[in-house]
């Protein structure tokens, strides 16, 4: 049997409030967790991923040719019959249908659907209920059931791709799960533990309950950088994005704020992304000048892209002028402002060199700078 596995990743999740799939978990977005679960178990040989209009292009870039990724329709049945036919088209037997939205699926469920299926049933990953399950209108009950006769439905749900397709030419009702539409067309379902961590990312709470059970990463990142003051008295002197007037400022190819250069370079640190030479380089006359605020943004914004969040800024200034930390609030909240992070995040010091080396003979400036980062 050739298996296909179609990831469902269509849904508008109007339920979640914004694209749930998109969200990540230790840098990785969800779909892409189910998406892998798929690719990386050797009994699966063809993978396909039905998408809406707005993750198409995303998701077809992120896969590249490892994955068929077409567009999927207004419904979870439109959804399904789409990846149907793809798999059908490259030649499956087989299908594993699979919400994008249970990023936890293992292994072993994986494997136990496939068993179920090669022996040409349909078959769906399901727990039993641990809690008693009853039917009601509103706030009445109208029915109980027995709970040891009570399942909770899971995916993958899967089976030959010609049980499928017959019942979709049979049944032309939407229906929520795969084996509803293979049971209303006539056909025995049968179903295989699963596993209770493979649940469905559907609200915020369940959300919370996967960044718990993935636990934090933390990394720290550390910075120097150092300027010599500059020759032209007009210069101005910039550190930690706050304008210290009638001081002279530093040398350098942008406005030389050695403070947030090395707050920068701690972040670019943190998540293995080179230094601040490498993104601004000072042979590129865009950057004369500019603002060492618009560096730190990018820094900002680069850290939250993968996922990250700055727990704390430590910075250490060594300077024998400007006398640093009666604005040292300043700078914090400014540095704040441009992370868009919490004030108690950013700690900022000064201290002199006791008039020894170059900082000692205010020749310059120089800064340290170490930052924590979790996702």
């Amino acid at each position: 049997m050739k298996f296909g596995a179609v990831i469902l990743a269509a849904g508008s999740g109007s339920r979640f409030g914004r694209d749930k799939l998109a969200v990540k978990l230790r840098g990785i977005p969800v779909w892409k967790r189910s998406y892998l679960a798929f690719k990386e178990h050797p009994a699966v040989d063809q993978m396909v991923i039905v998408c809406s209009e707005n993750n198409f292009a995303e998701i077809k870039s992120e896969v590249g040719e490892d994955a068929d990724v077409i567009m999927g329709g207004d419904t979870r049945t439109a959804s399904t019959i789409a990846g149907l036919w793809k798999a059908s088209q490259v030649g499956c037997d087989a299908v594993l249908f699979h919400d994008a939205a249970r990023p936890f699926v293992s292994s072993e469920v994986i494997s136990r659907v496939i068993d179920g299926v090669k022996n040409g049933n349909a078959v769906a990953a399901a727990i039993p209920c641990s809690d008693t399950i009853k039917l009601s209108s509103n706030t009445r009950i109208q029915s109980h059931l027995r709970r040891d006769q009570a399942i909770a439905m899971q995916t993958p749900q899967g089976g030959p791709v010609s049980i499928f397709a017959d019942a979709f030419s049979k049944i032309h009702e939407p229906t929520t799960d795969d084996m509803e539409l293979v049971s209303k067309a006539g056909y025995t379902t049968h179903w295989v533990p699963g596993d209770p961590k493979n649940f469905k990312i559907t609200t915020p709470d369940d959300l919370a309950r996967a960044i718990v059970m993935m636990g934090y990463e933390h990394r720290s990142g550390i910075g120097y950088d150092i300027h010599r003051f500059s020759t032209d008295a007009s210069r101005p002197c910039w550190l930690g994005g706050v304008l210290f007037p009638g001081e002279v400022g530093l040398d350098g190819h942008s406005d030389a704020d050695v403070v947030l250069h090395a707050a920068v370079d701690a972040l670019l640190g943190a998540i293995s992304a080179g230094d601040i030479g490498q993104l601004f380089p000072n042979t590129d006359m865009a950057h004369r000048d500019r603002a060492s605020s618009d560096f730190l943004i990018e820094a900002g914004r680069l850290v939250a892209e993968g996922g990250w969040q700055i727990e704390n800024l430590d910075i250490a200034i060594q300077a024998e002028k400007p006398k640093i930390m009666p604005r040292a609030f300043e700078i914090r909240t400014r540095i704040a402002e441009l992370l868009n992070i919490d004030l108690d995040r950013v700690s900022v010091k000064a201290t002199t060199n006791e008039r020894m080396g170059s900082i000692g003979r205010e020749e310059g400036i120089a800064a340290f700078a170490i930052c924590s980062i979790s996702r």
